[in-house]
C-alpha cells in the first residue's frame, strides 16, 4: 500500500548504482592494415593489360608515413606477400617501418611463408607472425649466371663483344662458358656485402647475435615453430587470430582493422568527354596535373629503366625505358620553375646508351640549383653516369652501383645463315662499313675502330667521374674498369657521399635550398 501511495504522489524508488562496465564503453583501437605485394617501381605506373594500376614505391611508403602521423591509428598490421623488391627498396620499407615505431606505434608483420626479402622487411617490425604451416626460407644470398656460348656455337651465332674495363661483365654470358676471374671477384665482393647486411638486419631487428643468425641461415629452411624457437619470429598463429594478438592483455578492447589503409582510390569514372583522356593517361602512367602552387618546393624526378635516346616509354607488362629527351625536359622544367628550390633525382637504372646518359648528365650540370641524386635498387654504368653531375649522391647500403666502363658489339649471324642455307651479297664503300652488319663478324680494321671508339667513350666517362667526385684521375680509373659495388662499399671508396633513403635525400635537398 505504501508503494502505491509513493507512486501516486510521483515518487520513485532509488536505483542501484551503475557498475564500471555499464558506465564505460569498451575502448576501440584502430589498426592500419597494409599489404605489400607485387612490384614497387619508382614513379607513377601505367595500367596493365588487366586494367589495374600497380602501386608505386612512393605511394606505399607514403601509406606507412601516414599511419605514423595519424593520431587515430594505434599501430600497423603489415601483411607481406612476396613483394618484388631489390635491396634498395627493402631498406626504404625498413626505414619507413622504423618511422612508425618511432612514434610509439607497434608494427605487426604477418607472413604466410617468407623468402629472404620478405623476412628482412618483417624483421624490422615489433612482431613477426607466421601460421603453423608456414616456412621461413632464410637461406643467405646467391647469384647464378647462365652462359650461352656453347649454345651459340651449336646454332651458328657468334658474340662479337668488346669491352673497356676488365670487370665490365655484361657481355660475358654471350661470349664465354664460365665467369672470368674478374667477374667472380666482383660478385664475391658484392654478395659478401649483401650477406653481411642481411645478418646485421636480422640481428638488430630480432635482438640476436650475428653468430646465431648465421647458424639459422646455414640450417634453414625452418618451419614456423622452429623459427620461433630460434627467435626469428615472435608468434605462430593464423591470420584470423591477429585480432586477439592485437588486443594483448586488453581483452575488452575492440579492434578495428582498416583494410587498404591509405590506399589511393582509383578514379574509375570514365564518363563524359574527358573519360577517354583519363583512360589514356592511366594506360601511359601519367598522373593528373596538379594545380600549380607558388609555395617553395623540392622537385623529385624519377629516372627509371634502361637509358635510351628519345622519349621515355612503357609497355603493358610494366617494363619501361628512360628516354633522355623526357628526362632532360623534366630537369629543365624544374630548373626554370622559380618555386622549385632544389631537385632530387631518384635513379633506378642499370645504364644503357652512352649518348643518352651524357645528354642527361649535361642537363644536370647546367642546373644552378642544388641537385641531389638518390640511388634505388641499382644505379650502374649509365645510371651512375647521370648521378655524377649532382651536388650530393645518396645510395642505399644494398644499391648496386659503379660499373664505370663500356661494352659494345653485336651478334654475328653468319654461322647460322650457313647452317640454314641463307646467303648474302654485299655492295659497300668504306673500309669499316660493316661495323653494324650482323651478317658477319668484325674485320681486323672494324675491330680496331670499334675498340678505339669504346676507349674514347671510357675516357670521357672516367674523366667526368673523377671531376664529379673531386678525385685524382688515376685513383678514379682504378676504381672504375667496369666494377660493380654495393652502396656501402661505394661510400667507403668515395664514389657516393651518403647512405640514406629517398626521404633522407629530400631532407638534404631542403638543407641545401
Amino acid at each position: 500500500m505504501s508503494v502505491l501511495v509513493l507512486a501516486m504522489l510521483g515518487f520513485a524508488l532509488p536505483k542501484p548504482p551503475l557498475t564500471a562496465q555499464e558506465t564505460e564503453k569498451p575502448a576501440t583501437a584502430t589498426w592500419a592494415h597494409i599489404e605489400l605485394k607485387g612490384s614497387y617501381a619508382e614513379g607513377p605506373q601505367m595500367m596493365s593489360l588487366f586494367g589495374d594500376v600497380t602501386e608505386s614505391l612512393a605511394e606505399a611508403i607514403g601509406r606507412l608515413d601516414k599511419a605514423a602521423k595519424d593520431d587515430s591509428v594505434t599501430g600497423v598490421v603489415l601483411k607481406i606477400d612476396g613483394p618484388s623488391i631489390g635491396r634498395g627498396k627493402l631498406n626504404e620499407f625498413r626505414q619507413a617501418i622504423g618511422r612508425v615505431r618511432a612514434k610509439g606505434k607497434k608494427v605487426v608483420a604477418y607472413l604466410d611463408s617468407a623468402g629472404s626479402g620478405d623476412y628482412l622487411v618483417a624483421a624490422g617490425c615489433d612482431e613477426v607472425v607466421m601460421p603453423e604451416s608456414g616456412v621461413l626460407m632464410l637461406l643467405g644470398v646467391r647469384s647464378e649466371v647462365s652462359f650461352y656460348k656453347n649454345l651459340f656455337d651449336l646454332i651458328g651465332l657468334k658474340a662479337e663483344m668488346l669491352r673497356v674495363g676488365e670487370y665490365k661483365s655484361a657481355a660475358e654470358p654471350y661470349s664465354r662458358t664460365e665467369m672470368s676471374k674478374e667477374f667472380r671477384e666482383e660478385l664475391e665482393q658484392v654478395l659478401g656485402d649483401f650477406y653481411d647486411q642481411m645478418v646485421e638486419q636480422v640481428a638488430t631487428g630480432r635482438g640476436l647475435t650475428a653468430e646465431k643468425v648465421k647458424d639459422a641461415i646455414d640450417n634453414g629452411p625452418h618451419t614456423a615453430a622452429a623459427a620461433k624457437e630460434l627467435g626469428l619470429i615472435t608468434r605462430v598463429a593464423y591470420e584470423d587470430e591477429l585480432t586477439g594478438i592485437l588486443k594483448g592483455d586488453k581483452v575488452d578492447t575492440t579492434i578495428k582493422l582498416t583494410k587498404r589503409y591509405g590506399k589511393k582510390k582509383l578514379d574509375n569514372d570514365f564518363s563524359g568527354p574527358l573519360g577517354m583522356i583519363k583512360i589514356m593517361n592511366m594506360m601511359m602512367g601519367l598522373e593528373p596535373q596538379a594545380r600549380s602552387s607558388k609555395n617553395p618546393k623540392i622537385a623529385v624526378i624519377h629516372a627509371s629503366g634502361m637509358i635510351m635516346p628519345g622519349a621515355s616509354a612503357s609497355d603493358f607488362l610494366g617494363d619501361s625505358t628512360l628516354g633522355s629527351d623526357t628526362l632532360v625536359k623534366a630537369i629543365e622544367k624544374a630548373s626554370s620553375d622559380a618555386t622549385v628550390k632544389a631537385i632530387v633525382l631518384r635513379i633506378d637504372s642499370p645504364g644503357g646508351s652512352a649518348l643518352a646518359s651524357d645528354l642527361i648528365w649535361r642537363a644536370i650540370e647546367k642546373v644552378e640549383k642544388p641537385i641531389v641524386a638518390s640511388m634505388g635498387d641499382v644505379a650502374g654504368s649509365g645510371g651512375y653516369y647521370i648521378a655524377m653531375g649532382a651536388d650530393t649522391i645518396f645510395a642505399e647500403p644494398g644499391t648496386i652501383t659503379g660499373s664505370i666502363g663500356v661494352v659494345g658489339g653485336k651478334i654475328a649471324l653468319e654461322g647460322l645463315y650457313n647452317k640454314v642455307g641463307i646467303t648474302t651479297s654485299v655492295v659497300a664503300r668504306g673500309k669499316n662499313s660493316g661495323i653494324l652488319s650482323m651478317t658477319s663478324g668484325f674485320t681486323e680494321s672494324e675491330r680496331a675502330a670499334m675498340t678505339k671508339l669504346l676507349l674514347d667513350i671510357y675516357k670521357q666517362f672516367t674523366e667526368k667521374a673523377a671531376k664529379g667526385r673531386k678525385m685524382e684521375y688515376a685513383k678514379l680509373e682504378k676504381l672504375a674498369r667496369g666494377r660493380i659495388y654495393s652502396g656501402a662499399t661505394a661510400l667507403k671508396l668515395g664514389l657516393i657521399d651518403k647512405l640514406g633513403t629517398l626521404e633522407d635525400a629530400v631532407e638534404h635537398a631542403k638543407e641545401l635550398a
